[in-house]
């Protein structure tokens, strides 16, 4: 069944294969026909253009059996129910077309029943593997970025371990700088696994990340401009383009501004079709003279020198700036 279905499916997908099925079954029932005209007995005037009729339906659909049913009880009508060669209908020819019509009706609203049936079931197995591949997509991913993670957090213990290490006192922050961190991590993930948030556009998504971050460092008088147009990414670049814009508006938030608060702007721009640019600044105080921003070993640099590199791009310090600091991140689009 299954077969035949997938075969028919060529002539209901071509309208001229469908109709052309149509008048070849039609013309093979008339021709049979005639051929059996003088073996049969009278009264199957119908029996070549049944088997048309049905098998034009299931294979090309409705309106081609339609078509067969109609041009074949027209020509049982003329050629072979009295009288003969003539449209004219007496008592007996009218109810001989009657039992055609009724068994053509019959036979044709079935199988174009069934075919519906079938198209829905079709529909329903090709959602069911679909999800199915999205669940295991997903679950493929959750794996490999529940992995990644937690070679993040020990990358991460690893750095404040040489902190305490070279400077025994700083234990108590470095502690609470590493889970604020991890913290961090959590609300971007339950942020990226909520499909609500995962719906947005872009701009949107990472101006909620950069609400989250103003709101749990408790930062006043900062605003965050997020100016970012509208690209598709997928989930682990997402995640990997969170934590990297997470560590460096944090570092603005802890270092550029006074208590007059400020600007954090975060722009995103296609360099050419191979490469987007991620930039994050500030109008805060700036990087002091003599510091050379990309050479630094501090943690928060190695966090985003690694996290760029997960994107396949390179992060550097912008220079000559007027006022402020800004990070720009080149990655593969």
């Amino acid at each position: 069944m299954d077969r035949l279905l997938r075969a028919g499916s060529k002539f209901r997908s071509d309208w001229r294969l469908g109709y052309g099925l149509s008048l070849a079954s039609f013309a093979i029932a008339l021709v049979s026909r005639f051929q059996l005209q003088g073996t049969l007995p009278p009264g199957f005037p119908y029996l070549t253009f049944f088997p048309a009729v049905i098998v034009t339906t299931f294979l090309a659909g409705l309106w081609p059996g339609v078509l067969c049913a109609v041009l074949s009880g027209l020509a049982a009508l003329y050629f072979f129910i009295p009288p003969f060669n003539s449209f004219a209908m007496d008592g007996s020819s009218t109810i001989a077309i009657g039992f055609y019509i009724f068994i053509v009706t019959v036979d044709i609203a079935l199988i174009h029943f069934m075919h519906r049936a079938a198209e829905r079931l079709e529909a329903k197995k090709q959602v069911t593997e679909h999800l199915y591949d999205q669940q295991r997509t997903m679950f493929q991913e959750l794996q490999h970025r529940v992995a990644n993670n937690m070679t993040f957090v020990a990358a991460l213990l690893h750095l404040q371990k040489r902190k305490i290490t070279a400077d025994p006192a700083s234990a108590s922050s470095a502690l609470d700088e590493a889970q604020s961190r991890i913290e961090t991590m959590s609300r971007i993930h339950r942020r990226l696994y909520d499909p609500a948030s995962v719906d947005l556009p872009v701009a949107e998504y990472f101006q909620e990340i950069c609400s989250d971050l103003l709101q749990a460092t408790g930062a006043r008088n900062i605003v965050c401009l997020v100016d970012m147009p509208a690209v598709t990414l997928d989930i682990a670049r997402l995640t990997t383009l969170s934590l990297l814009v997470t560590e460096l508006v944090t570092n603005s938030l802890k270092h550029a501004f006074a208590d007059d608060g400020g600007t954090i702007s975060l722009k995103l721009e296609r360099l050419d079709p191979e490469r987007l640019a991620l930039t994050v600044s500030d109008n805060g105080r700036g990087v002091p003279e003599g510091v050379d921003m990309a050479a630094s070993k501090g943690l928060g640099t190695r966090i985003v020198q690694s996290l760029a590199s997960q994107l396949g791009g390179e992060v550097r310090a912008l220079t000559g700036l007027r006022k402020g600091a800004a990070w720009q991140v080149v990655f593969a689009a």
